[in-house]
C-alpha cells in the first residue's frame, strides 16, 4: 500500500481527546495508519496545539507531507496557562460546541484535495469521548471507529454506568455514603468483574449531584457508541480476554490492538515519522544517564501521570516515605501537581536523597519503564501507564486518581497480580513500607515475576501474524477502508 501515489491513499481523520493521555496513544495509533499507507490528518484543539508548539519547539508539527495537523477550536475561554484544562469543562464544552467547527475542518480539507497533493477524507478515527465525530462521519458517508482510551476494564464500567443508575447506586443519597463503607458495596452483576467493590468502579459515580455533568456525558458517549462501525482499545486479548468478551456481547466489534506503544516500536522505523512528539510538557532526557549508573531492579519511578493533583502535605508524605525507604527513586513533578500551588518539596528532602533521588519535571515515560535499573512503578495508575508498565514487566504501586484508575487499580492487584494499592490519605510509613516490598520483598518478588509474564504475552499479541492484536489491527484497517453501511 506504500506505493499509491498521494492521491490513492485512503486519508483518515484523527480526532483525540485534548488531554495528555489521549492525544498519546491517537498519535501512536495515527503513526501506524501512516505506516500502513494512510495519509493523516491529526486534529489537536488550538489550546493544545499552542502548548505542543511551546514544549517541543515551532518546527514540531510541521509533519511530513502525507502526515499533517490542524486545529479546531475546544469552545472553552482563551489562557495561557502550561497545564491540563478542567475536565468536567472540557468535557461539556467539547460535545456542545466543537461538531460545527469539525465539519467545517473536513469541508476544508475535502476542498483543499482538489488542489493539493492530499487525497479526500476517506474515513475518521475518534476518541470515544469525542463521538460528536459520528454526525459528520454520517453527513460525509464515510466510516468511522471509535477508540476508548481508558482500559477495557474502564470502559466496561463506564458502560453500566446506566444500570448503576437504574439499580440507585448512583447518584449517592447523601455526602455520607464516601466515607461510611457504602463505597465498599460489592456489585456481583456485571459481567467478569464478579467481586468489584463500587469504590472500585470509576469514580464518576462518587457524586451525590443527579445531574453531574460526568455522569450525563459519560451516559451519552456509551451509548453513541452503539452507532460507530467499530470500537478499538489499547489493550491485549490476554489482559483483558473476559472484559473484551462482555464489550463484544453489547456494542458493536470491540478490538484489542495494543499495547501500541510495542506495535509502533517493532514496525515503524521511519526517523522522521517517529520525531513527531506529543508530550504537551517539556521532556528532561537526562533521567536516561542518571538509570544507567543504578543497578538493576533498584529505582522506583514515581509519576502521578498528567492530571493528577495532590495536596501539599501529600506531596511532602510521598517525598518522606521515599526518603525513608532508602531506595533510589526517579520522581517526576509536574509544576501544577498540587493544586492551586507550586509543588515544592522540602530542602531538607532534597538534601537528604541528593546521592540516590533525581526529581524532574517530565521524562520519556516508556524508555525509562524499559529501563533494566527500574524495579517498581509507584504511579496513579492511568491506564497508558499501566499497559506501559505491564508490558515492560515492572510491577507497581497504586494511588488511583480518578476516572478509570480506581478500575485499573483493582485489576492490578486482584486479576493480574503486579500491583498493591495504597491508601488515598497515604503516609510517609506506608510509602515506605510499600517502596521497600517492591524492590526487595517477597510480594515484590512475585508481583515481579507476574509482570514479567505479562510482558512476554504483551510481546507475543503483536510481534507476528497469528498476534491477536495484529490481526484486530487488520481488522480495524478493513473496517476504514470498507464503505460506510
Amino acid at each position: 500500500m506504500d506505493s499509491l501515489s498521494f492521491t490513492d491513499k485512503p486519508h483518515a481523520v484523527c480526532v483525540p481527546y485534548p488531554a495528555q493521555g489521549h492525544i498519546n496513544p491517537m498519535l501512536m495509533l495515527a503513526k501506524i495508519l501512516h505506516h500502513r499507507g494512510f495519509h493523516i490528518t491529526f486534529v489537536n484543539t488550538e489550546f493544545n496545539h499552542k502548548r505542543l508548539l511551546k514544549s517541543r519547539g515551532p518546527r514540531a508539527l510541521d509533519g511530513l507531507p502525507s502526515f499533517r495537523f490542524e486545529t479546531i477550536p475546544d469552545g472553552l475561554p482563551p489562557t495561557d496557562a502550561d497545564a491540563t484544562q478542567d475536565i468536567l469543562s472540557l468535557c461539556d464544552s467539547t460535545r456542545k460546541k466543537c461538531l460545527p467547527f469539525f465539519k467545517q475542518l473536513l469541508h476544508k480539507l475535502n476542498d483543499s484535495s482538489s488542489t493539493s497533493d492530499a487525497p479526500p477524507v476517506s474515513c475518521i478515527v475518534s476518541d470515544g469521548c469525542m463521538s460528536f465525530t459520528l454526525d459528520a462521519a454520517e453527513e460525509l458517508g464515510v466510516p468511522e471507529v471509535l477508540f476508548w482510551t481508558p482500559s477495557a476494564c474502564g470502559f466496561l464500567g463506564y458502560v453500566h454506568y446506566r444500570q448503576l443508575m437504574e439499580k440507585g447506586y448512583t447518584p449517592l443519597k447523601d455526602e455520607s455514603d464516601l466515607t461510611n463503607g457504602y463505597l465498599d458495596t460489592v456489585i456481583d452483576w456485571i459481567p467478569a468483574m464478579e467481586g468489584i467493590r463500587l469504590r472500585d468502579l470509576p469514580s464518576f459515580i462518587r457524586t451525590t449531584d443527579p445531574n453531574f455533568i460526568m455522569l450525563d456525558f459519560l451516559l451519552i458517549e456509551t451509548e453513541r457508541a452503539r452507532k460507530t462501525s467499530a470500537i478499538i482499545v489499547n489493550t491485549f486479548d490476554d489482559l483483558e480476554h473476559e472484559v473484551l468478551d462482555a464489550l463484544n456481547s453489547m456494542l458493536p466489534p470491540v478490538y484489542s490492538v495494543g499495547p501500541l506503544h510495542l506495535v509502533l516500536n517493532h514496525y515503524v522505523h521511519d526517523n522522521e515519522l517517529r520525531q513527531i512528539g506529543s508530550n504537551l510538557w517539556k521532556e528532561e532526557p537526562r533521567c536516561l544517564q542518571w538509570l544507567d549508573s543504578k543497578q538493576p531492579n533498584s529505582v522506583v519511578y514515581v509519576n502521578f501521570g498528567s492530571i493528577t493533583v495532590m495536596t501539599s502535605n501529600q506531596l511532602i508524605e510521598f517525598a518522606w516515605g521515599l526518603a525513608n525507604s532508602k531506595q533510589p527513586f526517579l520522581w517526576v513533578i509536574r509544576p501544577d501537581l498540587v493544586g492551586g500551588e507550586s509543588a515544592v518539596v522540602p530542602a531538607e528532602f532534597v538534601e537528604e536523597t541528593k546521592d540516590r533521588g533525581l526529581l524532574t519535571t517530565w521524562c520519556p515515560q516508556e524508555q525509562v519503564l524499559s529501563h533494566p535499573s527500574i524495579g517498581g512503578f509507584l504511579t496513579h495508575s492511568g491506564w497508558n501507564s499501566t499497559i506501559e508498565s505491564a508490558s515492560a514487566g515492572v510491577p507497581m504501586i497504586c494511588w488511583p486518581f480518578f476516572a478509570d484508575q480506581q478500575t485499573n487499580c483493582w485489576y492490578s492487584r486482584t486479576k493480574w497480580g503486579v500491583g498493591m494499592e495504597i491508601d488515598n490519605d497515604a503516609k510517609r510509613d506506608e510509602v515506605e513500607s510499600l517502596v521497600r516490598e517492591i524492590i526487595k520483598g517477597e510480594k515484590g518478588k512475585e508481583m515481579k515475576k507476574k509482570a514479567m509474564k505479562w510482558k512476554g504475552k504483551a510481546e507475543e499479541s503483536i510481534a507476528n501474524p497469528e498476534g491477536s492484536s495484529f490481526r484486530n489491527l487488520d481488522k480495524m484497517i478493513q473496517v476504514l477502508l470498507s464503505p460506510r453501511v
